[in-house]
């Protein structure tokens, strides 16, 4: 069994928790009038509850910039590095990066904030909300390797939400191939969408067909079905769950995140 995730967070089987940006400037949603304050204060708060719950890890991303790019824009960079950068001090767990759907911008904001991790869709074309979605592993690996960043381990989503594969390999095939060819640290399932859990017999088969490398459910899980997921799992990436009203817009709910955290650890 991989010792990824116990050297990378200290724990076997991690609770990973979203921390969501609100709209970035630049973006539809964007408020100007709370401006780049309003964006650290509520980033601060929710990292303030995530941790206070007992998450192993956060993971930061730009959730709020709908509708999402294949190209980060600087404007969301420089935002995400800024706030993570001042708010480094009151981060106390590992934390790691996502920029939605940009996986040379995520491994740069990674290397300068200082995260373990990054979490995107780095290999397959896919027909998606954002048009066609191609990738390029190669080149994000070696991007990783020309600036120095090897130490960041990359959690790969196989299954990108909000787009289908063009291609007909099953999950289990997809998941031997990117740790073979492309070097994955990690194997993410997701659901077709935020929110929305993968389904277990996916898991335990992409489980199976890499059980040398750690695989995690990416989307929707939930307090009545972490315990279930782990036993398959291993960990759990989880947003949508901790929020208020179970809303993924809503900040994160500091009850939600304690229920969540006691479901998992029983």
């Amino acid at each position: 069994m991989s010792t990824v995730f116990r050297e990378l967070l200290g724990v076997e089987k991690p609770i990973i928790a979203m921390c969501h940006f609100p709209p970035m400037p630049g973006s539809p949603l964007y408020d100007a009038r709370a401006g780049l304050e309003g964006i650290k204060e509520w980033v601060a708060r929710d990292i303030r509850h995530l941790q206070d719950g007992g998450v192993d890890a956060i993971m930061f991303c730009n959730e709020g910039d709908r509708p999402y790019t294949l190209k980060a824009s600087p404007a969301t960079l420089a935002t995400m590095a800024s706030v993570i950068g001042q708010l480094r001090s009151e981060i106390r767990v590992p934390f790691g990066v996502d920029v939605l759907w940009d996986p040379v911008a995520a491994i740069a904001l990674a290397s300068a904030t200082g995260a373990r991790f990054v979490r995107e869709v780095f290999t397959g074309v896919y027909s998606s909300d954002m048009g066609l979605w191609n990738t390029n592993a190669g080149e994000s690996l070696r991007f990783r390797r020309n600036i120095g960043a090897d130490h960041v381990k990359l959690i790969f989503n196989i299954n990108a939400e909000f787009a289908g594969f063009l291609g007909q390999r099953p999950l289990p095939l997809i998941a031997q191939s990117v740790v073979f060819s492309s070097l994955a640290d990690v194997v993410a399932v997701s659901g077709t969408m935020t929110g929305q859990a993968p389904q277990l017999p996916d898991l335990e088969l992409v489980k199976r067909a890499v059980p040398d490398t750690p695989v995690v459910a990416n989307t929707g899980v939930r307090a009545e079905n972490v315990r279930e997921i782990l036993q398959v799992a291993d960990g759990v990436i989880v947003g949508t769950a901790l929020k208020q009203d179970g809303n993924t817009w809503k900040p994160v709910d500091p009850d939600r995140v304690k229920r969540f955290v006691g479901a998992a650890r029983g």
